[in-house]
């Protein structure tokens, strides 16, 4: 499955807000070697995001599937 910035902008947040912010995800992609302006045009198959091992990662990873009702 393809993870979408709208999934990023979307996912509940431990505040009770909505989204990741873009600098912290910038610092996230770039510590695990990922294309963050890649990921702004196309996304990034959530595979990628699994393999990092990051909880709030596997989290966006969740909250994407349930929005698609995948698994």
């Amino acid at each position: 499955m393809i993870i979408t910035i709208d999934h990023l902008h979307s996912v509940p947040t431990w505040n009770g807000r909505q989204g990741y912010c873009h600098s912290q995800s910038r610092v996230f992609f770039a510590r695990h070697g990922l294309d963050w302006l890649a990921f702004l045009r196309s996304g990034i198959d959530s595979e990628q995001l699994r393999a990092t091992g990051d909880a709030l990662a596997l989290h966006l990873v969740e909250h994407a599937e349930a929005l698609h009702g995948q698994q």
